[in-house]
């Protein structure tokens, strides 16, 4: 084993043998519940509302915030869906908002959106807070170098002030979203169909059944989670 990593420059990291992998921490639903109320309570309402969209929609940390675009959220051609794009795996989705009988499979999702919708016309959803001295509109939270080191600085600030675990990161919700599947008993299919879009090249032909597979399996995380909150008084 070379003390010097030979593919370090292609982005690739060495693990010692014997090393075990270094995993992210998940965050339950009350730890989400608690970060987005401290969250809010700060003034960081896109940070928040970003969390829940993780958690719902399974999203990456660099995708939430560089390529969730306003254009994908209610468009005019599909005003009862959101487009979910993963640019690392070049895969996307339309995620249906509404089930066959027309009720709201993420109800607080869906306001939070509308409301971001009111101020933002163009680009992307989630921008800061707080206007820069040098822009006269905020800015995104991810830089043109696709950099969240900021981001997530203000990410450990709400965890702390929130009092929850200090290794718990944005990642986090992501992964609690994903567990808060397994445990609700959802099938490969719905959970390949959540997590792992078929690719534009294949909508076509699976569009059907990937959106009878989301809806079944976003109805059974929000029986799981309002049971688990029953199970908790």
């Amino acid at each position: 084993m070379p003390t010097v990593n030979p593919f370090s420059k292609m982005g690739l990291k060495a693990r010692a043998p014997g090393q075990p992998v270094r995993e992210t921490p998940t965050a339950t639903w009350d730890e989400l519940v608690a970060f987005r109320a401290k969250a809010n309570e700060l003034g960081y309402r896109s940070i928040a509302t970003a969390a829940l969209v993780a958690w719902e929609c399974l999203q990456r940390e660099e995708h939430v915030f560089g390529a969730f675009e306003i254009s994908h959220y209610r468009p005019k051609e599909r005003p009862n869906s959101v487009r979910i794009v993963h640019p690392k795996n070049g895969e996307e989705a339309w995620w249906p908002l509404f089930d066959e009988t027309g009720e709201t499979l993420f109800p607080e999702l869906m306001a939070e959106l509308d409301d971001i919708r009111q101020t933002i016309v163009t680009g992307l959803v989630f921008r800061r807070d707080h206007k820069h001295r040098r822009s006269p509109t905020p800015l995104p939270w991810i830089t043109a170098r696709q950099d969240l080191r900021y981001l997530r600085e203000v990410v450990k600030k709400i965890v702390r002030a929130a009092g929850l675990r200090e290794e718990l990161s944005f990642t986090s919700f992501r992964h609690g979203g994903f567990t808060e599947g397994a445990d609700s008993d959802l099938t490969d299919a719905e959970l390949r169909a959540a997590g792992r879009h078929r690719s534009s090249r294949q909508l076509p032909t699976y569009a059907k059944r990937t959106r009878k597979q989301l809806i079944s399996g976003t109805k059974k995380r929000r029986e799981e989670r309002t049971k688990a909150a029953g199970l908790s008084e």
